[in-house]
């Protein structure tokens, strides 16, 4: 039986009453949750335990939906790009997307509202120049040029929900209908909104927390022809975006948005893409737009007695926890999924809010609990992985979602996460409030700064892609890390310059990205700004193609600094004698196995002799460091998470602060092994992240070292 209770979610359906209270007493939950696709029926919801239902604000209201449909939600899409072999070509504009997710919105007049362009030129073809046949989704262009390719920028209505689509094809939910998305922008659906939920407050009294999952817009989660996912951003506003829309940011910005600045050449101005003006100001406008209305609905819950709670997905566009306008909202709480450390982080670090909460994984789904398959093996990695960042700043409660039942077959599931509830309570009981000891500031540096705290490289929610892994593992690292972490965009540095308490700034990404920022170094100011930071004792940390972009001979425009550039074939007949890696380095000192440099990158050389190389294989430079006036700058090729890489990371930080002397303070020498100390309660923890026994030699705050032995997976508190 679980020696302590609380701070746990549990899932529940109906008709499992029996088993529902087993789980309770056994995991210690103080709360029970729905989930899509189930509901908690009245002997469920009479249990000793808080009631969380899901709300869908914007979605699962067909009765209102099918009678307004000019009031759907709207999207912006651009077509394939089509080949003109003669001077007219027809255009099947929805070719390649789910006709059961969008259709064509020819209430507004297309001539007005749709763009073609030749994207061989750039140009805009005149609106005299193509037609549309409504009845078969064509548009015809005259006057093309032969051998040019043409795009249609084009509006649908957005008739299926995204997310309600995926759950519903995952689970086999058949004739289950279509759950039809509206658009609280629109008059009536704004006061639908308002009005369903105070009459939804009356006639569910056992609810005391209102889950809104989420607000008003999903994420971009666009569908091809075939019922798989075409195109997902999870930061993406594309599905905020209406005819009403453009034109209330035309009045108040006093420019118009053309098509393209939404499609963006089909890039949709992913995370990825360093933001334009015009973009930043459609999310600004979003963002106001979406506390405005959010507040609204908390204000009508707490009216009610009821707590308001978010979740962190689904339809949380313009909500940015760490966005300037999210604590208007008054809302009580946030909980998001936890895929590891750094979406931990996400969740915990959001201010403003009374409390957060993670929901574990696995997902209580068909697709992980059947027969042969053991869950144990997620739930374990996704445990110690998010363990690592709740020692740092835990979420104040934990969960997991999805069908109970599923659950409740696999025993051996069950046993493990009775520990995991149990051991979460004492990591929170010690470490909530206790501010923990930082060895360092490190701030990251990239096109979006604060906004996206905690979510840099995400594509969709964190999962694995191969051209974001060796970028992501910075982020992993820290969330568990004896740092504090800050993130700063480039017009911080260019507004403010460089915060006084910041020991190493850490620019990482691919180049012309978002995460590395393209062309944002070509601002003088910024440049210098940085060089004079790093020349008189700062730290600088660049990871695949840092700064990079073409100009004055460099290709990292901080090569100076680094001590590296990048090969672009230029200067090939220029010789490069620099190719000696040292015997001996501070930030190599812990390897125990070969590097990982992830996907890496290629052709980087040093620049001189002082270049301090630590690898050098295939001819090139994977690891370095430069001595840069009282400062130093280091260059890795790329981080995959793994405990060596922490370690690499952390030496690096270090030696780029020139704080080697401070290392061994609140220190585990084996890998596997990490300490979190708490200087205002006097206590401190030795981590196993491991599922194997491991002896570590542990260094107090002092320096003292003793060696000590640790059961797999233990946390030795002291």
């Amino acid at each position: 039986m679980s020696k302590t209770k609380g701070r746990v979610t549990l899932p529940s359906e109906s008709n499992f009453l029996n088993e529902t209270k087993e789980m309770l007493e056994r995991w210690g939950a103080d709360a029970l949750r729905d989930s899509d696709g189930t509901k908690l029926d009245d002997e469920i919801k009479s249990l000793d335990a808080k009631i969380y239902t899901t709300y869908f604000v914007a979605r699962g209201h067909n009765e209102f939906a099918e009678k307004h449909m000019d009031e759907c939600q709207q999207m912006l899409l651009m077509s394939k790009h089509n080949l003109a072999t003669d001077s007219s070509v027809t255009i099947d504009f929805l070719d390649g997307y789910y006709r059961e997710q969008v259709i064509a919105d020819y209430i507004h007049d297309p001539k007005k509202w749709w763009e073609i362009i030749d994207r061989t030129t750039g140009e805009v073809v005149p609106v005299d120049c193509w037609t549309i046949d409504e009845k078969n989704d064509l548009v015809t262009i005259n006057n093309a040029i032969p051998f040019h390719e043409y795009t249609v920028s084009f509006f649908v209505y957005a008739i299926w929900d995204p997310t309600q689509m995926y759950n519903h094809i995952t689970n086999n939910w058949g004739d289950k209908p279509h759950e039809i998305p509206f658009d609280v922008r629109q008059v009536n659906s704004g006061a639908f909104a308002k009005d369903y939920l105070k009459q939804w407050l009356i006639d569910n009294p056992d609810t005391d927390v209102v889950r809104f999952t989420t607000f008003f817009y999903h994420f971009t989660l666009v569908f091809n022809a075939q019922a798989k996912e075409k195109f997902v951003d999870w930061f993406g506003y594309g599905a905020t975006v209406s005819i009403k829309a453009l034109e209330e940011f035309e009045q108040e910005y006093g420019y118009a948005l053309r098509p393209e600045d939404i499609v963006d050449n089909g890039y949709y101005n992913s995370t990825f893409r360093v933001p334009t003006k015009a973009y930043r100001d459609y999310m600004d406008f979003i963002q106001r737009f979406v506390a405005r209305k959010a507040k609204e609905l908390v204000d009508i819950t707490h009216e009610a007695g009821r707590e308001a709670m978010m979740f962190l997905g689904d339809n949380w566009i313009g909500t940015e926890p760490y966005g300037p306008y999210f604590e208007d909202i008054g809302l009580d709480a946030v909980v998001g999924s936890v895929g590891g450390g750094a979406t931990l982080r996400l969740i915990s670090d959001i201010p403003g809010v009374k409390y957060t909460e993670g929901r574990f994984l696995p997902y209580f789904f068909p697709d992980t609990f059947y027969e042969g398959n053991d869950p144990c093996i997620e739930a374990i990695d996704n445990w110690l992985s998010a363990r690592r960042a709740l020692m740092r700043n835990p979420v104040d409660r934990i969960g997991y979602g999805g069908y109970l039942s599923l659950a409740y077959k696999f025993p051996k599931f069950v046993d493990y996460i009775e520990k995991v509830t149990d051991e979460f309570r004492l990591i929170y009981d010690n470490v909530k409030g206790k501010t923990p000891y930082c060895g360092l500031k490190v701030a990251i540096l990239n096109s979006w700064g604060k906004l996206r705290s905690w979510q840099t490289y995400m594509v969709a929610h964190a999962l694995w892609y191969k051209q974001t892994y060796s970028y992501f593992g910075v982020l992993e690292s820290l969330s568990g890390a004896a740092v504090d972490v800050v993130f700063l965009s480039f017009d911080d540095i260019r507004e403010n310059g460089v915060p006084s308490d910041v020991d190493v700034i850490i620019n990482a990404g691919d180049a012309m990205t978002a995460f590395s920022g393209g062309e944002e170094w070509l601002d003088e100011n910024l440049v210098t700004t940085i060089r004079k930071w790093v020349y008189e004792g700062g730290g600088f940390i660049g990871i695949g193609d840092p700064t990079a972009v073409h100009h004055g001979g460099r290709y990292f425009q901080l090569a100076d600094i680094l001590g590296v550039d990048k090969e672009l074939g230029y200067t090939l007949s220029t010789d490069k004698y620099f190719t000696q890696a040292q015997d001996h380095h501070f930030i190599s000192e812990d390897r125990t196995a070969d590097y990982d440099f992830g996907e890496s990158k290629h052709d980087i050389y040093a620049l001189s002799d002082r270049t301090e190389i630590i690898e050098y294989s295939n001819h090139e430079v994977h690891l370095a460091a430069n001595t840069y006036g009282k400062g130093r700058g280091v260059y890795i090729a790329g981080l995959p998470y793994s405990y060596e890489n922490t370690r690499l990371l952390m030496r690096a930080m270090y030696y780029a602060a020139h704080k080697e002397d401070t290392f061994h303070v609140w220190y585990a020498d084996n890998l596997n092994c990490e300490v979190n100390a708490y200087p205002e309660s006097g206590k401190y923890a030795i981590l196993n992240n491991s599922n194997e026994t491991q002896t570590t030699k542990f260094y107090d705050g002092e320096g003292n070292c003793e060696t000590i032995t640790l059961e797999p997976c233990e946390i030795l508190w002291r």
